[in-house]
């Protein structure tokens, strides 16, 4: 791999079949969505002081969501490449973090699953941001 991106894209693949666990960050323990894109980040060297503390239901993301800039992430449109991290919004009051795989699947701590899983296709629900490493 050479880019970045890329990168936290075989990070996260790496994290498939932890555990789920809401607000965690440690493999180890489990991770949740936003867990997972730290633990992947921390694996390719970016240290990253993502929010934990939220509810399971949020009715606004922006005081949830860093400014994607200060972890080196610029805003891009489609098509999707591996690592590229998407935002989507799930069901009403939820939002998900979800990391394309280098082998064209999205890798997202399911918790109905209660692990991180590989999944062929975008978790469902309209995508509202889309970030790729510089």
């Amino acid at each position: 791999m050479t880019c970045r991106a890329e990168q936290l894209g075989a990070a996260a693949q790496h994290l498939v079949g932890c555990r789920f666990r809401l607000h965690g960050r440690d493999p180890a323990t489990g991770l949740d969505c936003i867990g997972l894109l730290a633990a992947s980040l921390k694996a390719c060297g970016i240290p990253a002081d993502l929010p934990a503390g939220y509810p399971l239901r949020l009715t606004a993301i922006d005081p949830w969501l860093p400014d994607p800039e200060t972890l080196d992430f610029a805003a891009v449109q489609p098509p999707f490449l591996p690592g590229d991290v998407v935002l989507l919004i799930p069901g009403p009051a939820q939002f998900h973090l979800a990391i394309a795989a280098t082998d064209g699947g999205w890798i997202h701590a399911h918790a109905g699953l209660r692990r991180v899983v590989h999944s062929p296709c975008l978790p469902g629900g309209p995508v509202i941001g889309h970030w790729r490493l510089r």
